[in-house]
């Protein structure tokens, strides 16, 4: 039957890429890729040889029937993307929809993902939790924040390093200041990071601090 695989690759560590990862990625006829370039430099480490074709938010809509009329037709296909498991703040859903509108079925493997880890090493509960991934960066966002204000649960956030900064002063802003927070950034890479306290705290520290690589911010739910 034909079928779409979704595989995750590795956040930074090339060594945390699965077995059964490189088995499909070797396996499959074409391989959709957010960054091609990235892509090829994790294929020829491992000696795998396919072709690519890029895959991302920009082309998705004009590409995705296309794909899928060639999956039907039992084109075998793999989606990854920069880093960790595809559709998860990444290129995935769209494709992943369209293929099951269609009958097609969708094997996605487990592997990285960043917000795992940065939750669990935080050291605030992870028995339940929220995943809001990057924030809105006009339209909604405040209407967002406020509603995260009354969220009892473990809150986790995507953000990038020219960001960094204001969004914590708007967590700070609706969420408070004594709020505990945890922020890891270059997961699994030589430079990985992890810094505690609240979020007047991890304000004051990043005002000092080189921003640099890719953030995942957990904040502690409203206590009960």
């Amino acid at each position: 039957m034909s079928r779409l695989y979704l595989v995750p690759t590795p956040i930074g560590n090339i060594k945390d890429i699965t077995l059964r990862s490189l088995d499909i990625l070797a396996s499959v006829e074409l391989i959709l890729a957010e960054n091609t370039r990235k892509t090829t430099h994790l294929l020829r480490h491992f000696k795998i040889d396919k072709e690519i074709q890029s895959y991302h938010k920009f082309n998705e809509h004009k590409k995705v029937h296309g794909l899928v009329r060639q999956i039907k037709a039992g084109k075998s296909m793999a989606l990854v993307t920069d880093a960790g498991t595809p559709s998860i703040s990444d290129p995935g859903f769209l494709l992943v929809r369209t293929c099951l509108e269609n009958d097609i079925e969708i094997e996605c493997l487990p592997g990285p993902s960043a917000f795992i880890p940065a939750l669990v090493n935080s050291g605030l509960p992870s028995d339940r939790f929220c995943f809001e991934g990057f924030l809105p960066h006009r339209k909604g966002r405040t209407k967002r924040l406020a509603s995260l204000a009354d969220e009892t649960r473990t809150i986790i956030l995507y953000e990038s390093p020219h960001r960094l900064i204001k969004t914590l002063e708007q967590l700070s802003e609706y969420l408070g200041d004594n709020r505990s927070a945890s922020i890891s950034r270059e997961l699994t890479k030589i430079h990985e990071e992890t810094v505690r306290g609240t979020i007047r705290e991890l304000i004051s520290y990043y005002k000092d601090h080189t921003l640099k690589g890719e953030f995942v911010i957990i904040v502690g739910g409203l206590p009960s």
